[in-house]
C-alpha cells in the first residue's frame, strides 16, 4: 500500500550538511528542498559537493553534522540500500546492477516475489515486463543485463528505481549513455512519475535538459548551497554565473583584455575535422598553430577531455572525421604511437591517471621515456638520473630526493613531474587537460608561466581548463565545446571572461552576438 504523501510539506530537507575528508571540506552547511512532484536539478562546477551531498543522503557517506527529514521524519540511512528500502532510490552514472543475471533478476532484485517459499519467477518476468513498457521497451528479461548495451542498462536502472516504488528517485547524470530518442523516453518517465507525486533529484551538467525537465534548481559552489529558485525565467546565462561565483553584471561589464591576433601565416600543425563518437562527440573541428596555445572551454561533461583523449588514442570509438598532423592524416591506435610521433598527454585526473603513488620522483618522471633510454632491456641509468636532474631544477621540482616517493609530494610538486614526463619526451605538441586542477596557488602560478615559456619556445599546447580566467590569461585562442561539438571559436583579441561565459550559455547563433566567430 503506497504512503499517503503531504504534498503541501517538503518531502525531503537537508538542513545545514558538514562533510569533511581528512580534514578537507566537502561539505559546509549545505541545504536542499524537494516537494512532492517536483523535478529539481543540482548543479555545480567538479568539486561543487554534489555527488558527496547525494552520497550523504542515500547513506553511502555520514554526515558530520545536520539533519535530513524525509517525509517529516528525521533519517539517518547506513547505506544505499536502507535508503532504497525506504523509498529514496539513486540511480548512478554508472550502472551499478549485475551484469551477468538476468535483467528480472536486476529489476527484482531483493524483493523477488514468492510462492510456497519459492521464487516465483513467472510473475517476477511479468512485473519487469510490466515496468519496462512504461519506458517503451520490449525486451527478453530472461537474457543478461550485460547483453544490452549501456543505454539499456541505464533504462533497466530506472525501471528498477520505479518498481520499488521510491518517493525519491536521485538521478546522477541520467542521459550520458542516451541518444536523443531514449531521452525522449527518459523525460516521458521522468514527467510521469512527476504527476504521480514522485520528487525527482537530477544532476546533469546539460544545462539545456534542465529547462526540457526541471521545475527548480539548487545551484551549489565549493561544498555550498549559493542559490535555489524556480528555473522557470531563469536563463542559462545566470546559471553559469551562479556555478562561477559571478553576478550576470559582471560579465556585462567585464573589457576585452588587448591580445595580439595570430598571425595567419604560421603553419597549421594539428588539425582536427569534424570528429563524431569516442563517447560523447559528435563534431569537433579546429586548428592548432605551431607555437600557439589553444584553449578548449566548456562546461563539464561538454566532451573536451574526449577530444584529447581521441587524439592520443586512448579512445578508440572514433566513428567519423580526421586528425591531421603537420597535413598527414593520423589514427593512433594506441597512446604509444601518438608518443613515438612527439605527442604528450597530461591527463585530469593526476592521481588516477598520472602519477603512480608507490613509485619514486624518478621512476614517475622517465616513465614515458623508457623506450628511449633503454637498450636490450636495461635501463641507462646514467642517462635517466641526467635527464631527471635537469628537469627538477629547471622545473623547481622540490623532493628531498628523485628517489622520494611521488605521493609524499605537493600536489603542485606532483603536476611538475607529470609536465617533466611529457616535456622530457621532446613533444611537438603538448595536450594538458585540467593543468592546475587541485594545487595552491603559488604552484599554479608557476604551472601557468611555465606553460607560457614553453609556447614562447615553440611549444605547441592545447589546454582544457574548467576555469575561463585560466583559459583568458594563458590561451591564445578559444574553441567552445556544447554537447560534443565544437560551436564557436574566440580570437585572442575579443577572449574575455564575458566572451567565454556568453558562448558557453548560449547557441551557436546566439554566441555570434558576442563577436566570436563559428
Amino acid at each position: 500500500m503506497n504512503t499517503v504523501i503531504n504534498d503541501t510539506q517538503p518531502i525531503l530537507q537537508m538542513r545545514g550538511i558538514n562533510k569533511t575528508f581528512s580534514g578537507v571540506s566537502a561539505l559546509s552547511a549545505a541545504n536542499i528542498s524537494i516537494m512532492p512532484g517536483e523535478v529539481h536539478a543540482i548543479i555545480g562546477q567538479n568539486g561543487a559537493g554534489k555527488s558527496t551531498l547525494i552520497k550523504v543522503l542515500n547513506g553511502a557517506h555520514k554526515q558530520d553534522s545536520g539533519e535530513i527529514l524525509f517525509q517529516s521524519e528525521q533519517v539517518d540511512y547506513q547505506s544505499p540500500h536502507e535508503a532504497q528500502m525506504a523509498g529514496i532510490s539513486t540511480i548512478f552514472q554508472e550502472v551499478n546492477l549485475i551484469g551477468y543475471r538476468s535483467v528480472t533478476e536486476n529489476i527484482c532484485l531483493g524483493y523477488e516475489p514468492t510462492r510456497f517459499g519459492f521464487v516465483d519467477w513467472k510473475k517476477a518476468q511479468a512485473h519487469s515486463e510490466a515496468m519496462l513498457a512504461r519506458f517503451g521497451l520490449t525486451l527478453d528479461v530472461n537474457k543478461p543485463l550485460q547483453d544490452y548495451n549501456i543505454a539499456i542498462q541505464q533504462l533497466v536502472a530506472i525501471a528498477r528505481a520505479v518498481a520499488l516504488d521510491a518517493k525519491v528517485v536521485i538521478m546522477d547524470e541520467p542521459t550520458s549513455s542516451l541518444d536523443d530518442k531514449e531521452k525522449e523516453v527518459l523525460f516521458r518517465v521522468i514527467r510521469e512519475l512527476r504527476d504521480t507525486g514522485v520528487a525527482i533529484i537530477y544532476v546533469s551538467h546539460h544545462l539545456d535538459e534542465l529547462f526540457q525537465i526541471c521545475d527548480s534548481v539548487t545551484v551549489m559552489r565549493d561544498g555550498r548551497t549559493v542559490e535555489r529558485r524556480d528555473i522557470k525565467g531563469m536563463t542559462k546565462l545566470q546559471m553559469v554565473a551562479a556555478m562561477l561565483g559571478r553576478n550576470e553584471a559582471d560579465f556585462s561589464d567585464e573589457t576585452n583584455r588587448s591580445k595580439t591576433p595570430l598571425n595567419s601565416s604560421q603553419n597549421v600543425l594539428l588539425e582536427v575535422e569534424h570528429l563524431a563518437g569516442a563517447g560523447i562527440l559528435s563534431d569537433v573541428s579546429f586548428k592548432l598553430h605551431r607555437g600557439e596555445i589553444l584553449g578548449l572551454a566548456g562546461l563539464l561533461g561538454a566532451g573536451r577531455s574526449e577530444i584529447a583523449r581521441a587524439i592520443f588514442g586512448l579512445d578508440q570509438a572514433v566513428k567519423q572525421g580526421k586528425v591531421k598532423i603537420a597535413g598527414k592524416e593520423v589514427n593512433y591506435p594506441q597512446p604509444i604511437h601518438a608518443i613515438n610521433n612527439k605527442i604528450g598527454f597530461c591527463s585530469e585526473d593526476r592521481k588516477e591517471d598520472g602519477i603512480i603513488p608507490q613509485l619514486s620522483v624518478r621512476e614517475n618522471l622517465t616513465l614515458a621515456l623508457l623506450p628511449k633510454i633503454s637498450k636490450n632491456g636495461f635501463i641507462n641509468e646514467q642517462r635517466e638520473r641526467e635527464i631527471v636532474e635537469q628537469f627538477m631544477q629547471s622545473l623547481g621540482i622540490k623532493a628531498s630526493s628523485m628517489e622520494q616517493p611521488i605521493s609524499q609530494l605537493s600536489g603542485g610538486n606532483q603536476q611538475k613531474v607529470l609536465l617533466a614526463r611529457w616535456l622530457a619526451t621532446d613533444p611537438s605538441i603538448l595536450m594538458l587537460d585540467e593543468p592546475t586542477r587541485g594545487i595552491d596557488v603559488g604552484a599554479k602560478a608557476e604551472i601557468q608561466n611555465l606553460i607560457k615559456s614553453l609556447a614562447k619556445k615553440g611549444m605547441t599546447v592545447l589546454m582544457i581548463s574548467s576555469e575561463f580566467e585560466e583559459l583568458v590569461d594563458g590561451a591564445d585562442r578559444v574553441v567552445v565545446i556544447q554537447e560534443g561539438k565544437s560551436t564557436c571559436e574566440i580570437p585572442g583579441e575579443l577572449l574575455s571572461e564575458n566572451s567565454i561565459v556568453q558562448a558557453v550559455a548560449h547557441d551557436s547563433a546566439s554566441a555570434k552576438q558576442t563577436g566570436v566567430s563559428i
